[in-house]
């Protein structure tokens, strides 16, 4: 019941800025959340906090310590990036096109249409106003694509359309000035970027870019005098202007000098401080430069001031390194033939970070070796179907760009990816043994893949072409099975040969559920002709039971004992039936849970319309006490399968980018041209922002798919739960959730007396008794005080107290067990605690196999990660192991 947003899978990246913190931390964002990419322990993992729309800009203060997320309405999020928490939240009056944290952490700089607002950054106390807004700058004629900061957080450098690059002085001064101007770009500006002089860690140069793919650089030769907070500044224009105005000055000292007295009151002091004033010294044009990449234009662009680089992303897929201020051109290569929308260094400047939202692809490359650091892609087509293995360490996806990717669940990486299929991919299974993963395709073929060799070893076909959306295998693995769209078949073949054994014909609709029972070698089957068909495949008898229903036949299931079987009709019911008895047990009745929001195209209110109302897709838990169930809604249902009851509803996302999201549409939308969502009056321009042909490739505007302005529906298309339990896998249009069981503040002891307590635990351990402690610590089922207990046996004693464990807290026992060897350093300890128990305690473990399977599983699979572990170790260090086995030591 505990499960938890923990990841999500198959798009990396979608479009907006990349940013790195701590040298290793690559923050990116997906959809509406935000994924952490661990560069050097090679793991991501996905935020629990969503936004109301898509994610288009990052920004994260220099510490590393706090993330700000804006999305397409202009909603931010506050987060603290350690604890992964909301801590505040606002909207911006208009479309932020940059956002950048002060490097002193105290300031934000938000580009907000045509204004540049300074919010004073909010911290970990709790305020009423956590936003304070400290100044806005509206001297920019159109809209400001490009921010950055001084190194010491007092200057702004803003570039915007209107070809220009402001600096804007933060403190305020006690006579209005104006911003100083770098002109001359005949493009709008893309980048906008500080120099600092190594010898004096001074400002001294000013590089900006524009769209055109120029890189002007200004250089700095002083102030004309030194201001301090106490004076006035010096004012704009020629020296002959200066002295005009001192003469014409000099007749008004008196009013002059009321006017200072009524400003002084609302200006900061600046105590004295003597400042460089970058914006009134001498700024000139040292040399222009273009990058010669015409007619593609300049996408991305960033400067790492350290080592004074800077480095250009292109509409073509090219990206430059360039040695500035010299223009040395380090590397010029090509990623890909789309736009790069993303050009980051990280704080070394060792790495360089790229972004396609076209291809939804993030590359790491380290530029002095010239390798990658990362390279990860994930579907930009919806992903049709899920795959876990048996240990629940690798989950395989398929979708419908044809490509098939197993990704590791614990660091959440795709590790391989088989792209032979030439159309979509319907349906995926892992054979029992965990070394071949089986896929179904509409390209008329079933292919088996070896995950040692990462090939195609073997490909199932038929003497015409069909079109596969469902598939299984026996449990030996040595019978494959698929069932079709056209012809309403399922065919049989052998896993050694290849060759079609058979086909088994009765279904008068497509046959979209297959599945072996867990049991025996009966295969079930359903089909949109509303029936299910269980077929004895091996003795050649055709269907041997046939179960009828009222409505077409969306999915089945057999429960991991075999004794159930699950069906999902399309009038939204769940029946449970009895495989060997041939009779109905019960059915769920889960058209209002299923129910979800109503479309922009919907002439029906959500509560009136019958579409997207019943289950596609249907999955048992481990043990079989629950199944979750989704289909086309924003809703994923469990259901307790003894009793029939709702136990909880997962809302997949509020992520309102998508359709379906909202119960209740507002009116003030609807126009006498119909709603104004799916009226496309826009003058857009792909050059700015996330391009929206990306959206077209992510699966969002298929021809005669989505008529509502490219707003994909949010739907559930394959749901699959974890062998060991833990955690369940979601196809989803936003993508592949992966929610896991989090145990970690959950007080739910077992066998709770008044005397079973802490301190009862510490004192049986002080005084020997370990056998005690350890059953009063699984009877409080604490996590930390089993594992002391567990740790506390000596070696000779741990058969005795294995012994002692009454068989109600085994399953407990084998998940501390499972806990264990993943996380102590004690493996040949724990591994004697497992063995001994297997040998007292087999006949319990084998009658109560179906509660225990869960625990089993878990255990397996932290065994079998421990075991790989270690082979790769050894295998790197097998001379050095030989050489010290073989070495006498000599006193």
């Amino acid at each position: 019941m505990n499960y938890k947003f923990h990841n999500l899978l198959g798009a990396p990246y979608r479009g907006g800025n990349v940013v790195t913190v701590d040298n290793s931390l690559l923050i990116s964002p997906v959809g509406n959340r935000i994924s952490v990419t661990d560069l050097v322990k090679s793991e991501t993992i996905t935020l629990p906090c969503q936004s109301s729309s898509n994610i288009i800009r990052i920004a994260a203060s220099s510490d590393g310590l706090f993330v700000l997320a804006i999305d397409e309405n202009s909603r931010s999020l506050f987060i603290n990036l350690r604890r992964r928490v909301v801590l505040h939240r606002i909207t911006f009056k208009g479309a932020v096109g940059a956002v950048e944290f002060s490097p002193n952490g105290e300031f934000i700089a938000v580009a907000v249409g045509k204004l540049v607002q300074i919010w004073r950054s909010p911290r970990f106390s709790k305020e009423f106003f956590p936003f304070e807004l400290v100044r806005t700058f509206a001297d920019c004629h159109d809209q400001i694509t490009a921010l950055n900061w001084s190194p010491d957080s007092n200057y702004v450098l803003v570039g915007s359309k209107d070809l220009a690059v402001r600096m804007f002085y933060m403190k305020k001064l006690k006579r209005y000035r104006k911003p100083f101007l770098f002109l001359g770009h005949r493009d709008i500006i893309t980048g906008v970027f500080f120099g600092v002089d190594k010898k004096t860690d001074k400002v001294s140069r000013v590089y900006t870019m524009s769209r055109d793919g120029a890189i002007f650089s200004w250089g700095f030769s002083g102030s004309d005098s030194k201001f301090d907070g106490n004076s006035h500044p010096p004012s704009p224009g020629t020296p002959e202007q200066r002295t005009n105005q001192n003469d014409e000055d000099g007749e008004n000292n008196t009013n002059v000098r009321k006017r200072k007295s009524v400003d002084d009151d609302d200006d900061d002091d600046l105590d004295g401080e003597v400042v460089d004033l970058l914006h009134t010294g001498k700024w000139e044009l040292l040399k222009k430069d273009f990058f010669m990449q015409a007619p593609a234009k300049l996408t991305a662009c960033d400067y790492h001031r350290g080592l004074d680089l800077v480095v250009v992303g292109f509409s073509n897929g090219v990206f430059g390194l360039y040695q500035m201020p010299d223009f040395i051109c380090i590397h010029l290569l090509s990623i890909s033939r789309e736009k790069i929308t993303s050009a980051v260094f990280n704080d070394l400047g060792n790495w360089l970070t790229f972004g396609c939202a076209k291809l939804g692809q993030l590359l790491v490359w380290e530029w002095k070796s010239e390798s990658y650091i990362l390279k990860q892609q994930g579907h930009y087509f919806d992903v049709n179907t899920l795959a876990y293995s048996t240990d629940s360490q690798f989950l395989a996806t398929g979708a419908d760009d044809n490509k098939i990717k197993v990704w590791t669940v614990s660091s959440g990486f795709c590790f391989v990816t088989f792209s032979e299929h030439t159309n979509a991919v319907t349906a995926l299974h892992f054979t029992s043994n965990n070394h071949c993963l089986l896929s179904a395709s509409l390209d008329g073929t079933v292919r088996a893949w070896d995950l040692f060799r990462y090939r195609n070893f073997r490909t199932f076909t038929t003497p015409t072409s069909k079109q596969f959306v469902s598939l299984s295998s026996d449990q030996s693995g040595e019978v494959i099975c698929a069932g079709t769209l056209d012809s309403f078949e399922i065919f049989v073949w052998s896993m050694k040969t290849g060759r079609l054994l058979d086909i088994l014909s009765g279904h008068e609709g497509p046959v979209h559920g297959l599945m072996f029972s867990p049991s025996n070698a009966i295969l079930a089957s359903s089909s949109w002709d509303k029936t299910v068909r269980l077929w004895d495949v091996f003795e050649g008898k055709g269907a041997v039971e046939t179960f009828k229903h009222t409505h077409d036949v969306l999915t089945v299931v057999y429960r991991p004992d075999g004794r159930q079987l699950a069906t999902s009709t399309l009038d939204g019911q769940i029946h449970f039936w009895d495989p060997i008895d041939g009779v109905l047990m019960y059915t769920i009745e889960g058209r209002r849970d299923i129910a979800g929001g109503r479309l922009a195209t919907d002439r029906r209110s959500a509560a009136n319309s019958s579409s997207g109302k019943c289950f596609t897709t249907l999955f048992y838990s481990a043990d079989g006490s629950y199944i979750l169930a989704g289909g086309n809604s924003k809703f994923i249902c469990m259901y307790d399968v003894a009793d029939q009851v709702l136990l909880r509803r997962f809302q997949i996302t509020h992520n309102l980018s998508f359709d379906g999201i909202l119960d209740f549409l507002n009116s003030k939308n609807m126009t006498d041209a119909g709603p104004i969502d799916l009226i496309d009056d826009e003058d857009s321009d792909t050059e700015e922002g996330i391009n929206k042909q990306a959206r077209s490739n992510l699966g969002y505007d298929l021809p005669g798919s989505l008529p509502n302005k490219g707003r994909p529906v949010i739907r559930t298309k394959c749901l699959r739960i974890a062998p060991t339990g833990r955690n369940w896998a979601a196809a989803t249009t936003e993508g592949v959730m992966i929610y896991s069981m989090d145990e970690a503040f959950i007080f739910d002891p077992t066998d709770l007396d008044i005397d079973v307590t802490p301190e009862a635990v510490d004192k049986a351990l002080n005084e020997g008794r370990t056998s005690q402690a350890l059953i009063l610590s699984l009877r409080l089922n604490e996590d930390s005080l089993i594992k002391k207990c567990i740790v506390a046996v000596e070696p000779s004693d741990i058969g005795l107290v294995a012994g002692s464990v009454p068989s109600k807290y085994l399953q407990r026992l084998i998940e501390a067990f499972a806990n264990l060897v993943e996380k102590s350093p004690y493996l040949e300890f724990i591994l004697r605690w497992c063995q001994e128990l297997c040998r007292i305690h087999g006949n319990s473990i084998q009658q109560n196999s179906r509660n225990l399977l869960p625990a089993l599983k878990s255990l397996q699979k932290a065994i079998t990660r421990s075991h790989q572990d270690l082979a790769e170790m050894c295998s790197s260090n097998e001379y050095m192991l030989r050489y010290l086995c073989t070495t006498r030591i000599e006193n």
